[in-house]
């Protein structure tokens, strides 16, 4: 059972930075490409970014402020987020196992999702 666990979340001020974490196991982890989304509340979830072998893709909300890396070694992958703001305030979670004929910024093709980390942006 593919097992994929984020942390990192919190409370932080507008302008301030948060780094997740996924951490991910039982799995072939540097095979995949794995993304975030973030779902606010009455929201539905959206892409946030992706990280593959050879490519990274941002939503254009989060470009120049977020940005995605990726330790094998650890299997993890990280979500560094700066210059914060309240519209970031979500759950986020991250995904991986996207289904063939899905594209990756659509949340409802993902096999494997997390349990999800608060993050809130007070101003």
């Amino acid at each position: 059972q593919v097992q994929l666990v984020e942390s990192g979340g919190g409370l932080v001020q507008a302008g301030g930075s948060l780094r997740l974490s996924c951490a991910a196991s039982k799995f072939t982890f540097s095979s995949y490409f794995i993304s975030w989304f973030r779902q606010a509340p009455g929201k539905e979830r959206e892409f946030v970014s992706r990280i593959s072998a050879r490519r990274l893709d941002y939503a254009d909300s989060v470009k120049g402020r977020f940005t995605i890396s990726r330790d094998n070694a650890r299997n993890t992958v990280y979500l560094q987020m700066n210059n914060l703001k309240p519209e970031d305030t979500a759950v986020y979670y991250c995904a991986a196992g996207l289904r063939e004929g899905h594209y990756y910024y659509n949340y409802d093709g993902y096999n494997y999702w997390g349990q999800g980390t608060q993050v809130t942006v007070s101003s």
